[in-house]
């Protein structure tokens, strides 16, 4: 399991309209500049169709999913929409079927499944219609099988490792995560491992790469 990442490709594709104007996922809509070339929305906010957004991407992916031709949206698998090589090297390693994406927005997504454009982190510096709080009202997915007995191995910033605690709860093998604070974070039920690294932004993608090239280890 990676964290999600504001950086996403060019070429991420958009929920839409039915007037066919594109739709941006943040955390608050209401405070977004309206004027802007997207219309905004919250992604359990109700589709200009009556069902959430949420439930009609859900449909999308179901009837979209195992087609490549025929994806109109143009949605890409959650690990080709960020931008970050970190996580094209981890889907070639150990396939997107077992790679997961805690995004802020979605919850706990397989790395294959169609994800469109959206903003919305736990990142104090972002402005204010992107920043989700640990308050805020997300029904949010928990995809990983609750049945798996597989060790579980989360690379993320610290802000991001309740969410991941909360959405793995049901899993029965062991989790692991990796930290480089100096106080260890309240994790329950999970191992915890340093990583020492001088990096301070974004030092999850130097773990990840560690772990890819075998230097760490669970």
């Amino acid at each position: 399991v990676i964290q999600c990442a504001a950086g996403k490709r060019s070429n991420a594709g958009s929920m839409r309209l039915s007037d066919g104007r594109k739709v941006l996922f943040v955390a608050k809509p209401q405070d977004a500049d309206q004027g802007g070339p997207f219309s905004y929305a919250h992604p359990d906010s109700a589709s200009d169709t009556g069902e959430t957004w949420r439930e009609k991407l859900l449909r999308y992916n179901a009837l979209h999913h195992d087609s490549a031709e025929s994806n109109p949206l143009g949605l890409l698998p959650a690990w080709k929409l960020y931008s970050h090589p970190v996580y094209h090297r981890l889907a070639y390693a150990y396939g997107p079927e077992r790679l997961y994406i805690l995004s802020a927005g979605w919850g706990l997504i397989r790395a294959d499944f169609l994800t469109p454009n959206y903003d919305i982190t736990f990142s104090n510096s972002a402005e204010t219609y992107k920043r989700r709080h640990s308050r805020d009202s997300f029904d949010d997915w928990r995809m990983m099988p609750g049945d798996t007995t597989n060790p579980v191995v989360f690379f993320g910033g610290k802000s991001y490792i309740t969410l991941f605690c909360e959405l793995t709860g049901q899993v029965k093998g062991p989790r692991y995560i990796y930290y480089n604070s100096c106080n260890p974070p309240d994790a329950p039920g999970c191992r915890l491992r340093k990583f020492d690294t001088r990096t301070r932004t974004n030092w999850h993608y130097e773990c990840a790469q560690a772990f890819l090239d075998g230097s760490i280890g669970i």
